[in-house]
C-alpha cells in the first residue's frame, strides 16, 4: 500500500506539466502518458481535482490499459476527502409561454414579412404581364 493523499493534495496536480488522477480509490501521476493517450491530454486534465473513475470507466479502457496503470500508481486516496456524489437538479425557471413574448413577434413577422413581399412581386408582375 502506497502513500495516502486527500483530494486537495491531489487537486494541486492538475495541468501538464504534473497531472495526477483519482481512479477507483488510487492515485496515478499520468505526467509522462499525457502526450500517448489516445484520447488527448485534455481528456485526462478534465478529469483532476475529482475521482475520476466513472470518466474511467464509461469509456470502456482495455484490459492492457487498465494493467498498464500499475506504473503510473503513486498512492491511495484518503476516502473521507472525496465528496459524495449529489444529484444535479436545475434551477428553477419561470414558466412562460412563449406565443405571447415579443420575441415569438419578430420572428413571426420575420418569415411572414419576405412571403408578403414576394407575393406583391408576383402580383404585380402578373399585372403588368398581363397589360
Amino acid at each position: 500500500m502506497g502513500k495516502v493523499f486527500t483530494l486537495a493534495e491531489v487537486s494541486s496536480h492538475n495541468h501538464r506539466k504534473d497531472c495526477w488522477l483519482v481512479i477507483h480509490g488510487k492515485v496515478y501521476d499520468v505526467t509522462k502518458f499525457l502526450e500517448d493517450h489516445p484520447g488527448g491530454d485534455e481528456v485526462l486534465l478534465s478529469s483532476t481535482g475529482k475521482d475520476a473513475s466513472n470518466d474511467f470507466d464509461d469509456i470502456g479502457h482495455s484490459t492492457s490499459a487498465v494493467a498498464m496503470m500499475d506504473e503510473f500508481y503513486v498512492g491511495d486516496i484518503d476516502s473521507a476527502t472525496i465528496p459524495s456524489n449529489v444529484k444535479y437538479t436545475p434551477p428553477k425557471q419561470p414558466h412562460y409561454n412563449q406565443d405571447k413574448t415579443p420575441q415569438f413577434v419578430i420572428k413571426l413577422l420575420q418569415f411572414l414579412l419576405p412571403l408578403l413581399i414576394l407575393g406583391l412581386a408576383v402580383g404585380i408582375r402578373f399585372y403588368t404581364k398581363s397589360s
